[in-house]
């Protein structure tokens, strides 16, 4: 059941029988978007530093602290 671009949860499917159909959608569309808001935000995952990546920038760090910014030549690729 695609629902173009909107996504849905993945939890219980809610079902009110009884009363006018449009009432009725309306609830369940009040439930929906109340379980929509109240979802716990997912923690964000844990970035392991590549010690390679980590060298590389310290190096480039200190080489431009010790050298002042890259000049431009007048190369043009």
């Amino acid at each position: 059941m695609s629902g173009n671009g909107k996504s849905r949860l993945s939890g219980p499917r809610i079902e009110i029988h009884g009363p006018p159909p449009r009432e009725a959608a309306a609830v369940i569309a009040a439930v929906e978007q109340f379980l929509a808001d109240t979802v716990p935000a997912a923690e964000p995952a844990a970035t392991a530093t590549n010690p390679w990546q980590q060298a590389a920038l310290v190096e480039g760090v200190s080489a431009k602290q010790a050298f002042g910014p890259a000049r431009r030549t007048g190369w043009r690729w």
